[in-house]
């Protein structure tokens, strides 16, 4: 006859109605469950007429100590962990006591490392409990002969717990007991050395009132897993003293301020250079792990701004980087970054300008290994461009990302009429993360509004421009570095091709103001300092 084969898979886990475990109990599609901790099975209730009661399970007796595991004799009486019989297997027996000190279950731990529950649970202490008499200090393990180790290498002087059922359910024992463990004046936190217990003690930290919890330092008695292994190594001497060097908690992020002296003396982080001597001077240079802003009305040259920007920092210093340019076509993006290095707008067409040049230009530039660009025309989801971002960042490794513009990645979003500052905000903020995680840098470029005073001249003839003039979001001023502002009058027929760079935000120097007066030369397609001199008909035909 074939036996019957049940095809049911778990569909949840949740706490057992039969042992303290917090996930243990799974529940099947065919709505039995079952408990991968006591082992207990409940039938799906549909195949019974009524509904079976659970009957109490009697408690076994304990028939004699044995030491065990490095545990003196004295030890496990004390804690009255004994040997047992429980079908017909001889198994070890750790007692649990009510909070009037009742004995009311039984944890059983059988030679397949089985670990079945007798007795009624739901009122049980932590392990041990019942022996504490109220010293300074509680130190907590994660099992039941942790703790016996522990006791019996500091011979009793603190009180000593463990958490009846592992890691997993640590957080919870704790939260049923929290009355009696926030009486101590310090918690020791001596979990597992291992990743479980490690998010166990974080779990558990946290539950407790603030400043109390500390964690016992495994690096001090050597590289050991637990109490036990400490013990059967013959180091339990070693855990006292390590006791009182354990760590207070603290949330992450937060730190003493002791613990901070390298970075009184970590050297300055270094600027890199910019073509614009007057930016340099003030702005000591561009630095990775910062955000810039850079911004101007439509027309005025921003892009062109960036582009040298970027340039400079891959044919100059070798950098890396990651160009998005979102209103601009790939192939102009291309031919933009190659032209800058033959100082010949290409875009425009090639001229008296050879193929052997523009292919030698490529191989320094776009070519070079270090250029990267995004391939995509208008607004894209935020997630997405995100994603984008990061692969730059850590995939690809680049320095900087220079993204063209911040207003076009929100601007054909459904939402953007009703929260185009609250996607703006967003954007920001996940820039913002995305530097302090991988540490490059990101020049961007956001829009201005147009000016509320219809009577004065606009940004295109050359009105100063002011932080609050950038489009979208107080988000833009608060969470950049630095923002920088070019400034043209497109109509001063004199001079509509000079423009000055105004320092509108300047957070790591603080200087703000007018910093560089900028010249756009047409035969070239560069945009340099007055400064700088002409280049003459060497530099100019650099190859």
């Amino acid at each position: 006859m074939r036996r019957r084969t049940n095809t049911s898979k778990p569909i949840t886990k949740t706490a057992c109605p039969h042992c303290p475990s917090s996930d243990a109990y799974a529940i099947f599609s065919d709505n039995h469950g079952f408990c991968f901790s006591c082992r207990r099975y409940d039938p799906n209730p549909n195949e019974l007429n009524v509904r079976r009661e659970v009957k109490p399970i009697s408690l076994i007796e304990i028939k004699e100590y044995k030491p065990l595991r490095g545990l003196l004799q004295k030890t496990v009486e004390r804690w009255g962990y004994g040997i047992g019989h429980w079908k017909k297997q001889t198994v070890h027996v750790a007692p649990y006591y009510d909070r009037r000190r009742n004995l009311i279950a039984q944890h059983l731990r059988t030679r397949d490392k089985e670990f079945p529950w007798l007795g009624k649970f739901d009122k049980i202490t932590l392990w041990g409990q019942q022996l504490c008499t109220g010293t300074s200090m509680l130190i907590i393990t994660e099992g039941e002969i942790d703790a016996m180790s522990v006791g019996q290498a500091i011979k009793h002087q603190y009180d000593i717990v463990s958490v009846p059922n592992g890691a997993q359910g640590a957080a919870r024992s704790i939260q049923d007991n929290i009355d009696f463990v926030d009486s101590y004046r310090e918690v020791i936190l001596m979990f597992d050395n291992d990743e479980p217990g490690h998010q166990a003690t974080r779990e558990v930290a946290e539950i407790l009132s603030p400043g109390k919890a500390k964690i016992f330092p495994y690096g001090e008695v050597g590289d050991f897993k637990d109490a036990n292994e400490i013990l059967q190594a013959k180091q339990g001497a070693r855990i006292l003293p390590a006791i009182f060097k354990s760590i207070p908690y603290r949330p992450d992020g937060i730190m003493d301020g002791q613990d901070l002296y390298d970075d009184v003396h970590a050297p300055v982080q270094k600027g890199w250079s910019v073509p614009y001597p007057g930016l340099q001077k003030m702005l000591y240079g561009f630095r990775k792990g910062e955000l810039y802003l850079l911004t101007a009305a439509p027309g005025i040259g921003k892009s062109t701004l960036v582009r040298e920007l970027g340039y400079h920092m891959l044919a100059e210093h070798e950098h890396s980087i990651g160009v998005v340019e979102l209103e601009d076509a790939r192939k102009n993006t291309v031919k933009h970054y190659v032209g800058l290095a033959l100082n010949k707008p290409i875009v425009l067409g090639t001229g008296d300008v050879t193929q052997e040049q523009i292919d030698e230009a490529f191989h320094k530039t776009v070519g070079s290994g270090r250029f990267y660009v995004y391939d995509h025309w208008g607004s894209v989801d935020l997630d997405r461009l995100m994603q984008k971002f990061r692969y730059l960042a850590v995939g690809c490794g680049v320095d900087w990302i220079i993204l063209d513009h911040i207003s076009i990645v929100v601007s054909g979003l459904d939402e953007i009429q009703s929260s185009e500052r609250k996607l703006i905000d967003k954007l920001m903020t996940r820039l913002r993360s995305l530097i302090e995680e991988t540490g490059i840098g990101v020049m961007a470029i956001v829009h201005l509004s147009r000016p509320t005073d219809q009577t004065n001249k606009g940004f295109n003839e050359g009105k100063q421009v002011t932080l609050r003039s950038l489009r979208g979001s107080g988000g833009l001023e608060q969470i950049s570095d630095v923002v920088i502002a070019m400034e043209r009058d497109q109509q001063d027929t004199e001079n509509s091709d000079k423009g000055v760079l105004r320092i509108l935000k300047n957070r790591p120097i603080g200087r703000t103001g007018i910093a560089d007066t900028v010249v756009y030369k047409h035969e070239t397609g560069r945009l340099i300092s007055e400064e700088q001199d002409d280049f003459d008909n060497e530099e100019t035909d650099a190859f």
